[in-house]
This record gives structure tokens, C-alpha cells and sequence, in this order.
């Protein structure tokens, strides 16, 4: 029987790619999924001749396929699969050594925020958050010991924009490490891998995932030896992703495009409609006509993505919209079939100081809405009642 993985072109359009990877098939019973190899370890038929797996830490079937399945989408040369978002992120670091300098976004994720800010700076690796819209900004931040800079574009939760291109092309002469969170975008809308970046990261339980069921972080290198250091790293650190979690992964993975599409457009909607509203001070969508790099946006990302962040004007006001709202689940996360609101200053961003959070304009008032697959007419009407009684 011919070998799927072999004989997978590299021209298929993303649709045909979410649905035709390579490992879709399995080559021992024609199953039209993935097996789960619910195994911790492996029998050497000649133990001088070791099995392509031995041990479920090392390597497992079920999460190879996964690993294999963002590569192709990411366009990078491997994928590495991991117990969660900050797993990957995390492990991703540890290329770093002590002494070594970082340059962030500064509005970044607030469970990123807190590893760089007070984790990582206990093995003496330390970071100067930036605001990345502007590369001057990037530049000046350099240190003889730099090493590393890691973006996050559209940044988490108030959807600034980073120039990819433009922060790789410097990294380079630079000689400098570049990472960056696709969690937002996803490889359905943006290939950070073809603006130069080396290392992707993704929280995988988000978009990728779709449904809220399953804990999950992916990272796709560049190059292979960059991919070589990831092994060892997640290897020596042992923070895999297990066989049942990678194949919940994988059946997600397979409605990402339709699941983007339709969310996306109904975001624009909601966009649009806040917009309309007196009583919104603020609103952040990288659709926007008015939204600040919205040009850049454009020439690195095929579309806007599904999250739409608003300030209501106060923290009052934004804990009473989310206690009268009846549809979207009132939780952390974001990305799933269901619409979810999030209040950051509680929620994703509680680990920032109050005043760094502030200056970055993630205020007491502002919300964080993750469009689902609801009918946005029904969405908005819910909206309109909790911000009108409020």
C-alpha cells in the first residue's frame, strides 16, 4: 500500500490540508482515523535494531501524527506537541541560557507575562517588554546579551500589531532568536514561518482545538536545527501532550477553516455594531477601518480573526454586562464553537500589575469577546440587552 505521508503534495490548497495531512488514513486498517496508541511504552522485536518509538514521553504514534499535522500547516520542517499553551511557550524558552536578554511584546499574553517576568528571571534570563508597534522601539531595546525576541500578533487582548517582517529581517542581522504566538490567527490566516520567524507557538486549546475539551500547546520550528534543540528540550522536560488529548487535537484541527470562516464574519459584525454604540469608548478589531496597523495587518495575515476586545468605560460596568449576558459562556479561553467573554483584568491578565496593565490599555472596564458559530443577530441582541441594563 502506497504511503499517504509520501505521497502527500506540498500544493494542496489549507482547506484540502486540514482534511488530507497525511496521517488521515491509517496504513495498517484503512481506519479513516488517527488510532490512539494509548501506550507508555514499546516492545523491541531485535534490540539491536530499536523501534521508531520506545518510550510515549520520547515518542508516540498518536502525537507524532499531530506533530506532523501543524508542521505541514505551519509550513515549518517539525512540530512539537505539548501538555499546554505555557508548555510550549515555556519549553520553547529554555533554548535561552542564563545571562541571556529577551525582547517582548509588551501587552503579551498575562500567563507569558508572568513567565518572563517572574520565572524566567530566577535563572537570570531577563526581558524589556516593548511596544512593538513601532520596530524603533524593538531596536532600542537591544542589549550585547540579547538573544531572543518573541511577538504576539495580534497581541492578546487589545489586538495590536506587530510588523513580522520587518522584526525578523532585523533579528537576523542581529543573529537574534524569533518567536512567535499564533493562538489568534492561526495558521489559517497568518504563516509567521514564511515572514522568517524561527519558532511558532500556538495555545492549541483555542482555535486549533475549537470545542473547550481539550488542554493543549503546539510549537513548529523553522529549521531543522532549531527543530533538534525543540526535541531535546521536550524530551529532557518531559511536557508531551498524551495520546488521547493529541487525537481530540487532531479532530478539531479537521473543521478549522470552516469554523474560522464563519466565526470571522460574524465578528466583523459585532465589530461594526459596537462601534455604532455612544456608550463604548473603545474598540479593538483588526477589520476595523480605523485600527492602528491595520495596513501591516493586512500584508502579513490573510483575515481579522474572530476576537473583538470593547471597553464598556469601567470595571463596574463590565462585571454587570458579563452577570446579565445569556449566551456566550462567561469564562477564561477563547476560540471555541461557543461564544466566550472574558474579563482580562480578572482573568487572563490577573498576574500583571495593576499600573504595567493599565498603561498597556487593558483597563477595568475592557472585555474580551471570542466569537463562536451562534447566529450573530442572536449574539448581538443578547449583548444589547446585558450593555443596555447596565
Amino acid at each position: 500500500m502506497a504511503n499517504k505521508k509520501e505521497d502527500q503534495p506540498n500544493d494542496y490548497k489549507f482547506d484540502t490540508k486540514l482534511l488530507h495531512f497525511g496521517a488521515e488514513i491509517d496504513e495498517t486498517t484503512g481506519a479513516s482515523s488517527v488510532p490512539i496508541y494509548q501506550a507508555s511504552t514499546f516492545h523491541h522485536h531485535d534490540i539491536f535494531s530499536p523501534p521508531t518509538h520506545d518510550y510515549s514521553r520520547s515518542g508516540n504514534p498518536t502525537r507524532q501524527a499531530l506533530e506532523d499535522y501543524i508542521a505541514l500547516l505551519e509550513g515549518g520542517v517539525r512540530g512539537f506537541a505539548y501538555s499546554s499553551g505555557m508548555a510550549a511557550i515555556s519549553s520553547s524558552l529554555m533554548i535561552l541560557s542564563a545571562g541571556d536578554h529577551i525582547i517582548a511584546t509588551e501587552d503579551v499574553y498575562g500567563g507569558t507575562y508572568r513567565l518572563l517576568s517572574s520565572i524566567l528571571t530566577r535563572m537570570n534570563i531577563e526581558t524589556t517588554f516593548v511596544d512593538m508597534t513601532d520596530l524603533a522601539n524593538v531596536k532600542a531595546a537591544y542589549r550585547p546579551n540579547t538573544k531572543a525576541v518573541y511577538m504576539e500578533t495580534p497581541s492578546n487582548p487589545t489586538l495590536r500589531i506587530t510588523d513580522v517582517a520587518g522584526i525578523t529581517g532585523w533579528a537576523k542581522e542581529k543573529g537574534l532568536l524569533t518567536l512567535l504566538d499564533n493562538t489568534f490567527m492561526t495558521p489559517y490566516y497568518q504563516k509567521p514561518i514564511e515572514q522568517g520567524v524561527d519558532i511558532v507557538v500556538h495555545s492549541a486549546t483555542k482555535f486549533l482545538g475549537g470545542h473547550s475539551d481539550v488542554l493543549a500547546g503546539l510549537a513548529v520550528a523553522r529549521t531543522e536545527a532549531i527543530g533538534a534543540q525543540l526535541k531535546q528540550l521536550q524530551n529532557g522536560l518531559g511536557t508531551v501532550l498524551g495520546a488521547q488529548e493529541s487525537w481530540l487535537l487532531m479532530r478539531g484541527m479537521k473543521t478549522l477553516g470552516a469554523r474560522m470562516a464563519h466565526s470571522e464574519i460574524s465578528a466583523a459584525k459585532l465589530a461594526a455594531w459596537l462601534m455604532s454604540r455612544s456608550d463604548i469608548p473603545a474598540v479593538y478589531y483588526p477589520g476595523l477601518l480605523d485600527h492602528p496597523g491595520r495596513e501591516i495587518h493586512e500584508k502579513q495575515s490573510t483575515g481579522y480573526g474572530a476576537v473583538v476586545s470593547f471597553d464598556v468605560g469601567s470595571g463596574e460596568r463590565a462585571k454587570a454586562v458579563l452577570n446579565k449576558v445569556r449566551l456566550p459562556l462567561v469564562a477564561v479561553s477563547l476560540g471555541s464553537v461557543e461564544s466566550i467573554l472574558s474579563y482580562p483584568a480578572m482573568m487572563s491578565h490577573a498576574a500583571m500589575p495593576k499600573d504595567f496593565r493599565l498603561e498597556r490599555g487593558i483597563t477595568d472596564g475592557l472585555l474580551r469577546f471570542s466569537v463562536g458559530l451562534e447566529d450573530i443577530d442572536d449574539l448581538i441582541a443578547d449583548l444589547d440587552q446585558a450593555l443596555s441594563n447596565t
